[in-house]
């Protein structure tokens, strides 16, 4: 198993459950996430940008 950081940029959404739920699908493409957070929001174009770590199998 290996940990890996990701950054992803993820779409604002119309609640924070549904957000909550994008960025953890979105991750889940990458690996198993570990933690996340919400580092920046860009207004113009309605985004978010996360960073994560997720592990893989090797």
């Amino acid at each position: 198993m290996t940990t890996h950081f990701i950054t992803a940029e993820i779409d604002l959404q119309e609640t924070p459950l549904q957000l909550e739920q994008k960025i953890e699908s979105q991750l889940r493409q990458q690996g198993e996430p570990l933690r996340w957070a919400v580092t920046k929001i860009d207004q113009e174009k309605q985004t978010a940008t996360v960073e994560a770590i997720v592990t893989k199998e090797n």
